[in-house]
């Protein structure tokens, strides 16, 4: 008689609460310990931003990191669900029928429902096909609905958008959503609620699936799943959360307007969750925060923001396609190597030529906007007068950018001798 040792690849109950509950948790704390800090009324608003834009990343991510579908049209979903939300907030306001029974704090669940409708009924004819097809539907479908924005104004408001008070209606958890600091637990709450709901998405049979269709849609045929119907239920879904985020939105901000539903906040949103890494789950969350603190604060240093943030963008698809997330995993992994210390010199060699083509960039940049502006600005860094028809201007920006090159080349050419 043979006897069978049956050996469970299953993860342990304390490795799914320290891998999937204990992130939440300390979410969740931190969230609490924010406002014990004190920050300033431009930090909430900044921090609220924050929020919204990672639920709507984690959405696009569903479409993009989960199913494979590259979309360049999601802020679609994102602005018929702020839509949505924000007639609601104006019946409320009226206190017509059942509105005026409820709250604004549910506002992002009509969000919600208005983004899963819209993907519902879009992604009946995109999700019939996928890859570059599929990419080049949603481009066009959003320029079909943002032009649509501008032409039905009784729907959008044309350019003045739909403006509504979230100030009526009936108050729950005792917030009026009136002050800054009580409309940061709104977006706080809703944050945390959506976080957890597409992070169990993912681990239910429709998650998984979707990530099967992303690898290989002809097993998943095979095996007699259809995938064509795995990638519209998780289109209807993606839609529906950029919605909830949309209806954060319109909480927050108090107004929409059509170019919500444009190419521009599309694109912006790709970048959050490549940026981010779109392979791990608080990948877009990452991108999120860093893209909305960049859109916040380096606005207001320099005109070329939007120039550094392609560089990034560029930067993370050249070196670092796993983005900000891969990058944070493999410096973990770093340090359980035992030969740490050497990986960790070549990389600082890396980022040091990485920081040196860096400064060049600058250079250039600064000095080409001042001088194109034609204002007569210097950019003057450090006490340095560096003007357009300086050779020291070029010179420094050539030795930084020289420098940093080889640098960066030769640390590269290291890496791959040491296969790491």
């Amino acid at each position: 008689m043979t006897d069978t040792i049956a050996i469970s690849i299953a993860p342990s109950g304390t490795e799914k609460f320290r891998t999937r509950v204990l992130p939440f948790l300390i979410m969740a704390a931190v969230l609490v310990v924010i406002p014990m800090t004190g920050p300033s009324r431009t930090a909430y608003t900044l921090l609220n931003a924050i929020g919204i834009n990672m639920v709507f990343a984690l959405s696009y991510n569903m479409l993009l990191g989960r199913a494979g579908l590259l979309s360049f049209g999601h802020a679609v979903y994102f602005g018929l669900g702020g839509y949505t939300a924000m007639h609601a907030m104006q019946a409320i306001e009226a206190g017509t029928g059942i509105w005026g029974f409820v709250p604004v704090f549910a506002l992002p669940l009509v969000g919600f429902a208005g983004g899963a409708l819209a993907g519902a009924v879009i992604g009946w004819p995109s999700c019939r096909r996928a890859g570059i097809p599929f990419a080049m539907i949603s481009l066009g479908i959003a320029e079909l609905v943002a032009a649509a924005g501008f032409m039905f104004t009784s729907l959008f408001g044309g350019e003045e958008g739909v403006s509504g008070d979230r100030m009526n209606g009936t108050e729950l958890f005792g917030l009026s959503l009136g002050p800054i600091n009580e409309v940061y637990w709104f977006i706080a709450a809703w944050t945390l609620i959506g976080t957890v709901a597409m992070f169990a998405f993912t681990r239910t049979p429709l998650g998984k699936m979707g990530e099967a269709v992303r690898d290989n849609p002809e097993r998943v045929e095979f095996v007699g799943y259809d995938p064509q119907r795995v990638r519209y239920l998780i289109f209807i879904f993606s839609g529906g959360f950029a919605g909830l985020a949309g209806g954060m939105a319109a909480v927050n901000y108090e107004i929409f307007t059509p170019e919500s539903l444009s190419l521009l906040p599309s694109g912006f949103v790709l970048l959050m969750a490549y940026v981010g890494g779109i392979r791990y789950f608080a990948g877009p969350m990452l991108g999120a925060a860093l893209l909305t603190y960049m859109q916040s604060n380096l606005s207001d240093f320099t005109e070329a923001w939007l120039l550094y943030l392609g560089l990034l963008f560029i930067l993370i698809v050249m070196f670092a396609p796993a983005g900000l997330a891969g990058i944070a995993v493999g410096a973990g992994n770093v340090l359980q190597n035992p030969n740490r210390g050497t990986i960790l010199m070549r990389w600082a060699r890396f980022g040091a030529g990485a920081l040196s083509a860096f400064l060049g960039s600058v250079v250039v940049i600064e000095v080409v906007v001042r001088h194109s502006n034609g204002f007569g600005e210097i950019f003057e860094p450090f006490g340095l007068a560096l003007e357009a028809n300086s050779p020291l201007t070029w010179g420094l920006a050539a030795v930084f950018l020289g420098v940093g090159g080889w640098v960066m080349r030769s640390a590269a050419s290291a890496n791959e001798e040491a296969g790491s």
